[in-house]
């Protein structure tokens, strides 16, 4: 009897290597559905295609990490439901500098998308903003200034989270903030809008289509 060799492709979207279930989950149900068609598998190659590289996926990790952080933290209360003042576990200065960090980037997440929308900020290769002069910022001397404190708020906390990935992350070293920062500016590169300035990894400066 002929040999049938079958080939079950994946995707993987945002995979934590923490987090296999959904990876054999999805092995395990192309093996089913295979089974399904009847007869015996005489030949069955399982490939993962992963959307993202390991790296990004370590990163994203940590992003998320990072999110559930900030919505702990928020969640806290001072007193039960006796009044009573609750014992709240103590934060390390290290996460509690990144999770600040978080905190001021979504307070701050309207304007800079506006900024980038109109062409006053844009997604740099180093994963950081860069500010760009537009009419407006030529003509309003407060509205630039308000630009240009944003900018540089969002570039400190964006190192601060930066700087917690690689301190906490198995993947990376104490050299390895470069690294992480490309991977940064790789995941901001896709994640910009159309119309948003984005600088590729040669220097060139384009708009996202």
């Amino acid at each position: 009897m002929r040999r049938l060799r079958y080939t079950v492709v994946m995707k993987s979207f945002q995979f934590h290597r923490k987090s296999p279930l959904p990876r054999i989950a999805l092995v395990l149900c192309g093996w089913a559905a295979l089974s399904a068609c009847g007869g015996k598998l005489a030949d069955v190659n399982v490939t993962v295609v992963d959307q993202k590289t390991a790296l990004e996926n370590q990163v994203l990790g940590s992003y998320e990490e990072l999110g559930q952080d900030v919505m702990l933290l928020a969640s806290v209360r001072s007193v039960d439901e006796n009044g009573k003042l609750k014992t709240v576990a103590e934060i390390p200065p290290g996460k509690m500098k990144a999770v600040r960090a978080k905190q001021r980037q979504e307070f701050n997440q309207d304007d800079i998308n506006q900024f980038k929308q109109a062409g006053a900020a844009g997604e740099g290769k180093d994963g950081y903003l860069v500010f760009f002069e537009t009419e407006k910022t030529k003509t309003d001397a407060e509205y630039k200034k308000f630009v240009q404190t944003l900018v540089a708020e969002e570039n400190q906390d964006r190192k601060a989270i930066y700087e917690r990935i690689v301190a906490t992350n198995t993947a990376f070293t104490e050299g390895d903030l470069p690294k992480v920062e490309k991977i940064s500016a790789s995941l901001n590169r896709d994640n910009a809008k159309p119309g948003e300035k984005i600088q590729l990894d040669n220097g060139s400066w384009s708009v996202k289509k």
